[in-house]
C-alpha cells in the first residue's frame, strides 16, 4: 500500500503547511487532525492554549499513531503561534467565516511560499484577536442549514486543498 514508516515519514518532503489548533477542547478532534495531517504530510501541528497534547489515550484512539509521525508542539496561545509563524515569513490564514474572507476553492497558494492555517474552538471558533493577527481568512462554502463544520472535518478539507495544490510535486 506504499505506507511510509515513521522514520520515512519524518524524512519525506512535506506539504509546506502548519496547522494551528486554537483552544480545541476534544482530544478526539486533536487526534483526528493529527491523522489528517499525517495523510497529507503536513509540516507541523501547533497545539495551542487548552488544546491537549499527546500522549493521551483519547488522542491516540483517533490519531492511530499519527501523534508519533507528525511533528507537533504545544504553545501557550494561538496568538503566540501566529506571531512566531509570521516572524518566519509564513502566511497565516484563519479558517473562519469573516467579512472579506476568501472561499477555499478560490484560494491559490503561491508556489514556494509556506502557509499556516488556524482552526478554532468547537463552539467559539478562532478567537477574534487571533483572526485579527492573521494575514486573512479562508472560508469553506456551506449550503445547508448549519453553517459550521466539526473542526476535524474542517482540517481534513483544508489540508487536502493545500496538498492538492502541491500535487504536481512528486510526494508519492
Amino acid at each position: 500500500m506504499g505506507r511510509l514508516s515513521v522514520e520515512e515519514f519524518k524524512a519525506a518532503e512535506k506539504t509546506p503547511l502548519t496547522v494551528v489548533l486554537d483552544d480545541v477542547r476534544s482530544m478526539y478532534n486533536v487526534g483526528s487532525v493529527l491523522r489528517s495531517c499525517d495523510a497529507f504530510r503536513v509540516k507541523e501541528v501547533l497545539l495551542c492554549g487548552i488544546t491537549a497534547a499527546p500522549p493521551h489515550p483519547e488522542i491516540h484512539k483517533t490519531a492511530l499513531g499519527a501523534e508519533d509521525s507528525v511533528a507537533w508542539r504545544h504553545l501557550p496561545s494561538a496568538l503566540e503561534a501566529v506571531s512566531e509563524l509570521k516572524s518566519r515569513g509564513v502566511t497565516v490564514m484563519a479558517v473562519e467565516q469573516c467579512e472579506g474572507s476568501t472561499m477555499l476553492g478560490d484560494f491559490r497558494p503561491e508556489p514556494g511560499r509556506e502557509y499556516a492555517v488556524v482552526l478554532g474552538n468547537e463552539v467559539k471558533g478562532v478567537a477574534q484577536a487571533v483572526v485579527d493577527a492573521c494575514d486573512g481568512c479562508l472560508e469553506i462554502p456551506q449550503y445547508g442549514t448549519k453553517h459550521s463544520l466539526n473542526v476535524s472535518v474542517t482540517a481534513g478539507i483544508v489540508v487536502y486543498q493545500f496538498a492538492a495544490s502541491q500535487a504536481h510535486k512528486a510526494y508519492y
